[in-house]
């Protein structure tokens, strides 16, 4: 069996920033390394929605958000802005003094007040960091949120329940395309009819152990006609390093791509095999400009 590429020999952590009780640390680190996952993958992950509903006929869709964090997927799916303006929001110095607690009553009201994207959605928040999930649901991101790691134990009685009516499963940029153990007990929980699976992973991240365990719940998985697109910059040459090496072992050409000094993601779909008409039948759009 091929071995897989560890988390941690792959790309910097930076767990201090993930569980912190608001979210000024996590989108401002994200600033300064340059993300740019997000941008682009939400669109795909849009359209993929839509598809959702119109093939099972649903008004209201329901969403697992897998690696949640603070909920910047949900936030970008949810309401119309951007992650250039959510960026620019948390540089503002006024953060600077707040508590948690202020913090947490403003993000509050800036989402009540962003208009909402159609169709009406709810979102389960899924991230092993307690704070970060618990920031989502405060400020009304997550419907439902729960801080589980499925890596080592199965799904409590109350995320079961809620992955038995799950439509739909994103999950942007993280190392570990849905970890072959979680996204088992994932499916599992799920019932007879699968969700529909979106992913952005880093390229040369693609696990063979995640294809299989897709195949073995009656899914069919593909790679999106989008090009790659920018993750983040790399921290510095060793990443880099590994990055390229990766990519060159997955079978991808690197030059003018991980060589420019980012990471790059894809997009992946994975769906019931009933369910996979031609994504060129979606009314959609899978791709945008850069957000530079």
């Amino acid at each position: 069996m091929t071995e897989e590429p560890q988390a941690e020999a792959f790309v910097t952590i930076f767990d201090d920033t993930y569980d912190q009780p608001d979210c000024r640390a996590y989108f401002r680190m994200m600033d300064a390394l340059g993300y740019r996952n997000q941008h682009h993958a939400t669109v795909a992950f849009r359209a993929g929605l839509d598809a959702v509903a119109r093939v099972r006929g649903l008004d209201a869709p329901r969403m697992l958000d897998f690696a949640s964090s603070y909920g910047i997927v949900t936030l970008l799916m949810r309401h119309e802005t951007t992650l250039a303006e959510v960026f620019a929001r948390y540089r503002d110095p006024a953060f600077d003094g707040l508590s948690p607690g202020d913090v947490i009553a403003r993000d509050r009201d800036w989402l009540a007040r962003l208009p909402r994207r159609t169709p009406p959605l709810h979102v389960t928040g899924l991230d092993i960091m307690p704070n970060a999930v618990a920031y989502g649901r405060a400020v009304g991101l997550f419907d439902e949120g729960y801080a589980e790691d499925l890596e080592t134990s199965d799904p409590s009685d109350g995320l079961a329940a809620a992955l038995g009516q799950v439509d739909m499963i994103v999950e942007c940029g993280s190392v570990a395309q849905l970890m072959p153990r979680a996204l088992d007990r994932v499916l599992a929980a799920c019932g007879p009819r699968k969700p529909w699976i979106m992913t952005s992973p880093i390229r040369g991240n693609e696990r063979a152990a995640a294809a299989e365990v897709l195949r073995a719940h009656g899914m069919v998985q593909e790679q999106l006609p989008v090009p790659a697109f920018v993750h983040r910059r790399f921290e510095g040459p060793e990443e880099q390093a590994r990055a390229v090496a990766n990519a060159r072992a997955a079978g991808h050409q690197t030059d003018g791509v991980e060589t420019s000094g980012h990471f790059h993601a894809q997009v992946l779909l994975a769906r019931p095999a009933d369910e996979a008409t031609p994504v060129t039948d979606w009314s959609h759009p899978l791709a945008v400009p850069p957000l530079d």
